[in-house]
């Protein structure tokens, strides 16, 4: 069985919304991110965080990955968040707005000084110019930190002189940013695709990430998980073409491998086995 989690697809649910959190229970989601950040109003904080920390805590989600985000750094929210989530013990805590791989220092202590269990990690919101430019600093900075994710509405508007359809004035911040994610060892996905009724232009963003090379896409509407879970799988024809590559390496011993035509190197292998354990990852979800 392949150690690799699947986070295809990451939804933001409203900590405040109670049939929300419900509804999760039943979403074919790799993961939910239960917010208590930008979904909640100030005065629906607290009874958010609660509402959270007591659903990471239920044991009620299944497979799916359970993640709390809190508040910022810096906010009147996020001490107590950050405590009230550590007991809880989900998957991981996510944090908007990681400035510096001191920050993601500081969090880690402060995780670990709130009894954080040791499988509750650490994912780090990349949003802001210095946080693109110190991405790799930020990803190396604790073994704790196993996800990078992309804050692309903040990012939009930090560095948009003025709307542009589509992503190509972040494209090098992305690239950046996986370049980061794929140096540091840990994983990255991608931001959401705000306009929900739009399903074919959030397919092509999805295309788009996967072929940039996210692991996934954070999504903020259940409708968008189907399309993200299949975009975000290795196609049959991909696994086929894995496994025969492997085999044409292994059979060639120490000499020159070659598959459909074209030269096999031991980097081509090690792609062709993240992506069988992607897909044996994928399966195992049923």
């Amino acid at each position: 069985m392949s150690d690799y989690t699947p986070l295809r697809s990451v939804l933001y649910m409203p900590s405040s919304n109670e049939r929300a959190l419900e509804k999760a229970k039943s979403i074919a989601c790799d993961a939910l991110i239960l917010d208590l950040e930008d979904a909640v109003a100030p005065d629906a904080k607290p009874a958010a965080r609660e509402a959270a920390c007591a659903a990471a805590a239920s044991g009620d989600y299944g497979r799916r990955t359970v993640t709390i985000r809190v508040n910022g750094t810096g906010t009147e929210w996020h001490d107590d968040d950050l405590r009230a989530a550590a007991q809880a013990g989900p998957d991981a805590v996510v944090v908007p707005k990681v400035g510096s791989a001191a920050e993601v220092q500081q969090l880690v202590a402060a995780l670990e000084a709130a009894g954080a269990p040791d499988r509750t990690t650490l994912w780090a919101m990349v949003e802001t110019p210095t946080a693109i430019l110190d991405a790799l600093a930020i990803a190396r900075a604790s073994e704790r930190l196993s996800c990078l994710v992309m804050g692309t509405n903040d990012l939009v508007k930090e560095l948009y002189a003025e709307h542009v359809p589509g992503r190509a004035p972040i494209l090098p911040s992305l690239h950046t940013a996986l370049l980061a994610a794929r140096a540091a060892g840990v994983a990255i996905v991608d931001g959401v695709y705000n306009d929900v009724k739009d399903t074919e232009g959030f397919l092509a963003e999805c295309t788009q990430g996967r072929q940039m090379g996210f692991d996934g896409k954070t999504l903020i509407h259940p409708g968008q998980v189907e399309g993200a879970n299949t975009a975000f799988a290795p196609s049959e024809q991909a696994v086929e073409d894995a496994r025969g590559l492997i085999v044409a390496f292994e059979e060639a011993g120490s000499g020159v491998a070659t598959y459909n035509g074209k030269m096999v190197e031991a980097l081509h292998v090690e792609s062709a086995r993240r992506t069988l354990a992607i897909d044996e990852a994928v399966r195992a979800l049923g």
